[in-house]
């Protein structure tokens, strides 16, 4: 009637619910059909009477047979016609997580070098947290994120970045898409279009598409947006990297984003200021803030721990102008931080005893060394091919080649076949348009010395 496995790693008593239950499903075992009693079943089966018992006990909870005082265990009435039945058993799934795709050369610009991620004090950091806090399993973080964080984040922005703002304008999240998801939310009743920088980073304008907000491509002059096209346009929300346009690298200069404030503080307009890597730059002084130009209007500043850190954390952060966090915390009062508690505290405590100010340093040195070999290798690799766009700062630089590809999606995939990740520029445009003489090279996820063969890679694909 009834065959167990005693090899297979699912438990007897399972293994005959599972298969009393097909049964009973089935109609194989009818409406108030009488089971074997339990002794008479672990004898036949050989196995303990507390294995059918327990089999019996979850088969009664979930309704499938009930029992008579004195009189043994019945098949309950069910209806049939609703039930699905288990007699095909689903495939065996492997569940030992599958590895990304590796390449040897990855210029995705998004990639950071394991080697510089400081292991050994973060986990310090955290250990000492946990040990110290061990109350903090049991309790909820503060919706807008833990305030010392906040304080600490506040302190950096107004040093390092020239941002003016209070901890109650702070708000901790767990990426830039959660960061826009609920900008969208705060915004849609009064605005219902939103431009972007064409080319420019593809998440913004997912996120406000898919939450019904119609998108203006915004072309990218020779330096930054240009703030005449945007007045023309219908927009009343804009999307920008000012301090290190994404993809191109440029620096939007003062006089352009002097026309942007005021452009924002006529009519109800708004601008969302994305500040992704702002942190790494090589020459010079880092880029101040656009809303540390006007901090009083109407700007959302956003930034990130995932370009110098670790993007694994997913921890950032947003300053919003006084009036929308006064509305944040109306609309979303009930909700919860997403980001961890535990992971929070850590970060406070590496950032108070100093470690965040010197990984920064580290970082910048660092990537410096990856960023000026990219240079070099290229000078000497492709003199005659190609003009540098957006180096001095970031994890990325644009190549504008003097020779059109014919196929950019055939020569990524040919790329591709050599062990080299290239990510084609052509996504960057809202428009749909295709490109053909631009190449987008990140250099923060590949060791130093394997860039000088991964340039002499592409020359090679370029002949």
């Amino acid at each position: 009637m009834f065959i167990l496995n005693n090899t297979d790693s699912t438990p007897l008593y399972q293994q005959l619910f599972l298969q009393i239950r097909e049964k009973v499903l089935s109609g194989k075992f009818p409406a108030h059909f009488k089971l074997p009693s339990i002794r008479d079943l672990s004898g036949e089966l050989e196995i303990s009477r507390n294995t059918v018992d327990g089999a019996f006990q979850e088969l009664c909870a979930e309704g499938y047979i009930y029992s008579k005082s004195r009189s043994g265990y019945f098949v309950s009435d069910l209806e049939l016609d609703l039930a699905t039945s288990t007699t095909t058993p689903y495939p065996k799934q492997d569940l030992h997580p599958k590895l990304a795709e590796r390449y040897r050369f990855d210029f995705h610009p998004a990639r950071l070098d394991p080697e510089v991620f400081p292991a050994a004090l973060w986990k310090k950091c955290f250990t000492d947290c946990f040990r110290s806090e061990p109350g903090a399993f049991s309790e909820y973080s503060d919706p807008q994120g833990e305030w010392g964080l906040r304080c600490n984040v506040q302190f950096y922005l107004e040093r390092s970045r020239g941002v003016r703002c209070s901890p109650d304008q702070i708000i901790i999240n767990s990426g830039s898409q959660q960061n826009l998801e609920i900008v969208a939310q705060l915004i849609r009743e009064t605005h219902n279009s939103v431009a972007v920088e064409n080319p420019g980073y593809h998440l913004p304008r997912d996120v406000f598409r898919n939450l019904g907000f119609r998108i203006n491509p915004i072309d990218i002059g020779s330096s930054s947006l240009n703030p005449d096209a945007l007045k023309s346009s219908e927009s009343s929300v804009v999307y920008i990297t000012p301090s290190h346009q994404m993809p191109l690298g440029y620096v939007m200069p003062v006089a352009d984003r002097l026309k942007l404030i005021s452009w924002a503080d006529t009519g109800g307009r708004l601008i969302i200021e994305d500040d992704y890597d702002s942190e790494l730059r090589y020459v010079g002084r880092p880029i101040s803030s656009l809303q540390g130009l006007n901090p009083q209007g109407n700007i959302i500043y956003q930034g990130t721990f995932s370009k110098v850190f670790s993007p694994a954390l997913r921890l950032c952060y947003m300053v919003l102008p006084t009036w929308l966090a006064d509305a944040y915390r109306q609309k979303f009062m009930n909700y919860l931080c997403p980001v961890p508690l535990l992971t929070q505290r850590a970060m406070i405590a590496f950032m108070e005893q100093g470690h965040w100010e010197q990984h920064l340093r580290r970082v910048r040195i660092f990537y410096k060394k990856k960023h000026d070999l990219m240079l070099h290798t290229i000078e000497q690799r492709l003199l005659n091919k190609a003009k540098i766009i957006g180096q001095g700062a970031g994890l990325h630089l644009v190549l504008e080649l003097n020779d059109r590809i014919q196929d950019e999606a055939e020569f990524v995939e040919r790329a591709k076949q050599h062990g080299c990740r290239l990510l084609p520029f052509s996504a960057f445009y809202a428009d749909g348009r295709k490109e053909q003489n631009k190449l987008l090279l990140g250099f923060g996820g590949i060791p130093l010395g394997e860039i000088p063969a991964g340039v002499d890679l592409l020359s090679g694909l370029l002949e």
